[in-house]
């Protein structure tokens, strides 16, 4: 018995981080209103979370290629800038967001457990109906508040760079499968240069979770480099959120 909840509760302390460091209840004063424009100078401010026994990503402000950015170093670390805001039931409209990745990260395979590494991703985590938790999902839900005082999100979509994944292919975490990830960009395409997406937010969680979106409760950028021990700068610029279909 005592070997099976070791194992839970470093399985849930574990998945608790990964989603989005659980985009867990904060104190009241640290919760935003949601806006439809988060700059590189406000994402800065957002709470960095580290892991339990990792190291953490350096995030900095910085000029970089002619534009304000947030500049991610992480050396074989991992960790979370994130801001929970007021839940948000999201119009349809689009996330416009910015990325940049140094170079090629051929060691990282975001399908495999053991090279889950991504060296950018946008992560949004939404509230819903945990009565629907499976049995496995509702223990490990109870388990991660006894552990750490907080529930985890009900559903958790991130945005990633997968170098060894195509395009717009679909991942379920191994831990949890309300961690579900999309790969807006593949392969060695694109280094070095700004990288710019569009994504139909309502319509990628639909597609995801099986289901329609409930209400957001968490934003953040995360880098990774942990699990394949390596050492990568990425470079993040806005996040915009565009109601119907106007242009960027």
């Amino acid at each position: 018995m005592l070997k099976v909840w070791r194992y839970w509760k470093r399985y849930a302390v574990l998945t608790a981080f990964l989603l989005l460091s659980a985009c867990m209840s904060l104190p009241p004063q640290t919760v935003g209103a949601w806006r439809t424009h988060w700059s590189p100078q406000d994402m800065i401010r957002w709470t960095h979370h580290t892991f339990p026994g990792k190291k953490a990503v350096q995030y900095s402000l910085v000029q970089h290629q002619g534009r304000a950015a947030v500049q991610a170093k992480a050396d074989a670390a991992m960790s979370v800038l994130r801001q929970e805001i007021q839940p948000t039931q999201l119009p349809p409209g689009k996330l416009h967001f910015a990325w940049l990745v140094s170079d090629w990260f051929p060691e990282a395979d975001m399908s495999r457990r053991e090279t889950e590494d991504s060296p950018v991703r946008i992560v949004l985590a939404c509230d819903g109906d945990k009565k629907r938790f499976t049995a496995k999902e509702a223990a490990l839900n109870e388990l991660t508040r006894t552990l750490t005082g907080h529930e985890k999100p009900y559903a958790t979509l991130m945005y990633v760079w997968c170098t060894q994944c195509e395009a717009e292919s679909l991942i379920i975490n191994p831990r949890t499968a309300r961690i579900r990830k999309i790969v807006v960009q593949a392969g060695p395409q694109g280094l070095g240069s700004w990288q710019t997406h569009q994504r139909d937010v309502l319509a990628d969680f639909q597609k995801a979770f099986g289901e329609p979106a409930g209400p957001l409760i968490g934003i953040g950028i995360m880098t990774d480099s942990d699990n394949t021990q390596t050492h990568k700068q990425a470079w993040y610029g806005d996040l915009r959120y565009v109601e119907g279909h106007s242009s960027p």
